[in-house]
């Protein structure tokens, strides 16, 4: 690896910056360079979000995404809106219970329940931001497993700890 450009996007109060953190400290726990950003709307919850990480060997020079090696769409308007941004090889992730319509892209598409697992294994739809963080650790390789579960363990509520980890198992496991 020598640079990954993540955007995991979505709508306010899907755990979408949460996500992005996540994953930029599990790459630095894996000795990785790390830029993280986040950007929502005002009214937060329901508006667009999204969060970026940039993962590289190597110091980073130019800290934003002009077009993304992966991209996570957790909401229709969020995969609409940022598609285009995807580079020809790409990776493309949507949680399939909220994005119908994935256009034709250049690259490997993974259509993810991650909000009917969240919600009927877990009992609540907030943990589907962690379940796909689960399945883009087993799927890209991108960050390991246990630095993944240590930044989960190291970043959210005592009280979600459990939750949070088995949501990110259940991902892991898709």
């Amino acid at each position: 690896m020598t640079r990954v450009e993540v955007r995991i996007c979505g709508l306010g109060g899907q755990g979408v910056v949460l996500a992005g953190h996540l994953l930029g400290r599990a790459a630095v726990y894996d000795g990785k360079k790390v830029v993280q950003t986040q950007s929502y709307g005002a009214e937060a919850r329901g508006s667009a979000a999204k969060s970026e990480v940039i993962i590289s060997d190597n110091s980073i020079g130019f800290p934003m995404i002009r077009n993304c090696d992966i991209l996570v769409a957790m909401s229709q308007t969020a995969l609409d809106k940022y598609v285009d941004d995807l580079k020809g090889n790409a990776l493309l992730l949507v949680d399939k219970d909220l994005v119908q319509d994935t256009p034709k892209v250049k690259a490997r598409v993974h259509r993810l329940p991650a909000t009917h697992i969240a919600g009927t294994r877990l009992k609540s739809e907030m943990y589907a931001n962690v379940v796909m963080l689960g399945a883009l650790t087993q799927i890209t390789k991108i960050v390991s497993q246990t630095s993944m579960r240590r930044a989960i363990e190291a970043t959210v509520k005592a009280d979600a700890v459990r939750e949070n980890l088995q949501a990110f198992e259940l991902g892991f496991s898709l």
